[in-house]
């Protein structure tokens, strides 16, 4: 048998063909965490995985982006085992997230009851206890087509289907089988920390959030995101495409793909016209439209799209950009590293901002400040503005919820939107898309197009982009009047063309290039739609260009 040859820990090792990673590494915890994966060549890779090449390793731990994820999703791949193993004539879905939870529902029956819930609780605890192992492992597509179709999970054999590969890649525990979109942990034992509760139609599967992976947070119902959801998976139903597979099958009819791309594009501009009649019901009343999401949400796009609206009922409305009230550069606040903090509330002179809106709803003209990014500082004159009887101001950044923002402002004059990237396409029934993965895609692609970075700096600032959004966004989302998705359910087919080969550009000397191969993997399970049959007025053209506004 070959032997190969490993470093790890500054140290080289000879080890002998089919050897198992966790023999070579050494099990422990770091700091309190313990040990769930492993950086093989920089490629994510689990610990029951075995040496079959010469290569770097580096371990990683739960407390990590990455190891957060794996816990995630171990923990629904557990759920999921104990629901076959104790209720086989049901249809489980994974529908969405909710906060730091996993909404699930019935596809086949009504709910379960808490009994049943209890029982599932106490399945899940048992395989913990016992600490069972999960194998990755691949076997041939006629096998993985047989088992899910004897399993009844007809979205994933029509996955394998649209994939059409003689290989399929799973994760197995004795003869439970599930496709491996992502590896898992070792085994079981490390789920500490999770919950069950019914709520709405279905139930949560909660976590523990990623600041305190080994705890669970008091739960938070978020009624707000969960109404956004709710209203786009009836989209789902009204479109007949609510997994991949079964648009992957649409895809292949041009007529049927043109047809579904125009329903999901009228059902966004009806969205946006019916935030544009709320707004319109407080006429008289409301003089600020301040709208917010984290990045990559197509705020831009949907900023101009709800001015268009709230022209055709009667406004004139000004759009005003957050950005022009930076302050200078050496006057932004400093993050923990030492850095410029452009994302701070306290980079921007929200007390100048305060000042212009009141001078504004008093109809006096004002000079508003004008941003020079090139520069780095504000231009000598500004522009002038005044509002007239029907004007209406119209402001998109990052703070927008922030009642911090506009303290000078009653409530009663603004009207708030919250807009983000909520798919509700999911891979299969137990394989959900995440929002952050729809909008990482999407600022990838934008970012080369538009920014001239290429894909290793974008995932290289995403964590930090993420830590922003963390602390200045997601926080105020309940506060807003109206919110609005932007996903659209077929934009990662089409995204797919332009992010794959800025993904496959990424050395596998980087670091990035794990997360490269990860979304790789996930957008290959999308059958590409051309850009071209994109209308030139959608939020998608905000990231692939040729877009019929200006930005």
């Amino acid at each position: 048998m070959k032997d190969y040859t490993i470093h790890y820990n500054g140290k080289v090792k000879s080890i002998k063909g089919n050897a198992c990673i966790s023999s070579i590494m050494d099990i422990e915890d770091k700091d309190g965490f313990p040990l769930v994966a492993a950086f093989f060549n920089n490629e994510l890779i689990s610990l029951n995985s075995c040496v079959d090449i010469n290569g770097n390793l580096r371990p990683l731990y739960l407390n990590s982006t990455a190891g957060v994820r794996l816990y995630r999703r171990t923990l629904c791949y557990v759920l999921e085992m104990a629901v076959r193993e104790l209720f086989p004539e049901h249809r489980l879905v994974l529908s969405h997230s909710l906060g730091h939870s996993y909404y699930y529902h019935l596809d086949d029956s009504p709910v379960f009851s808490d009994a049943d819930l209890n029982l599932i609780q106490d399945k899940m605890k048992d395989y913990i206890h016992r600490d069972l192992k999960i194998i990755p492992e691949t076997i041939s597509w006629h096998e993985a087509r047989e088992y899910f179709l004897e399993m009844n999970q007809k979205d994933t054999v029509l996955l394998l289907d649209s994939a059409n590969q003689s290989r399929v890649r799973i994760n197995c525990t004795g003869k439970y089988m599930a496709l491996r979109h992502e590896i898992l942990m070792p085994s079981m034992g490390l789920l500490k920390a999770f919950d069950i509760m019914n709520y709405s139609e279905g139930f949560l599967l909660r976590y523990p959030p990623s600041k305190t992976p080994l705890k669970l947070k008091v739960f938070k119902d978020e009624p707000l995101l969960f109404s956004i959801y709710r209203e786009y998976k009836s989209w789902g139903k009204i479109l007949n495409a609510d997994t991949v597979g079964k648009m992957n099958s649409m895809i292949s009819d041009k007529g049927q793909t043109e047809h579904f791309i125009h329903v999901s594009e009228s059902l966004h501009n009806k969205k946006i016209a019916q935030i544009a009649d709320s707004i319109l019901e407080r006429r008289g009343e409301v003089k600020v439209v301040l709208i917010a999401g984290p990045s990559s949400s197509g705020k831009t796009t949907f900023t101009k799209k709800l001015c268009i609206q709230l022209q055709v009922v009667g406004f004139n409305p000004l759009m005003v950009s957050l950005d022009d009230y930076y302050h200078a550069p050496e006057n932004v606040p400093l993050d923990e590293d030492g850095h410029p903090d452009l994302e701070a509330l306290e980079a921007l002179d929200f007390p100048l901002l305060n000042q212009n809106l009141v001078q504004l709803f008093s109809g006096e003209e004002t000079e508003i400040p004008i941003f020079d990014f090139k520069k780095g500082g504000r231009q000598e004159k500004g522009r002038l503005l005044k509002m007239q009887d029907r004007s209406i101001i119209v402001m998109e950044g990052i703070h927008g919820l922030n009642k911090d923002l506009t303290p000078d402002i009653p409530v009663s004059q603004k009207f708030k939107v919250y807009i983000s990237a909520l798919t509700q396409l999911n891979l299969d029934d137990h394989n959900r898309i995440a929002t952050t993965d729809n909008r990482l895609i999407r600022r990838i692609v934008r970012d080369h197009q538009f920014r001239n970075y290429n894909a290793e700096k974008t995932l290289k600032i995403w964590p930090s982009v993420r830590r922003g959004e963390e602390k200045n966004i997601f926080p105020n989302q309940d506060q807003a009047d109206a919110a609005f998705n932007s996903a659209l359910d077929y934009e990662l087919a089409v995204l797919r063309m332009y992010a794959e080969p800025l993904l496959r550009s990424i050395s596998p000397e980087k670091e990035e290039y794990g997360e490269a191969q990860r979304l790789l993997h996930f957008i290959n399970n999308f059958s590409p739609i051309p850009s071209n049959m994109i209308p030139v007025d959608s939020i998608l053209r905000e990231f692939i260009g040729d877009s019929s506004f200006k930005y």
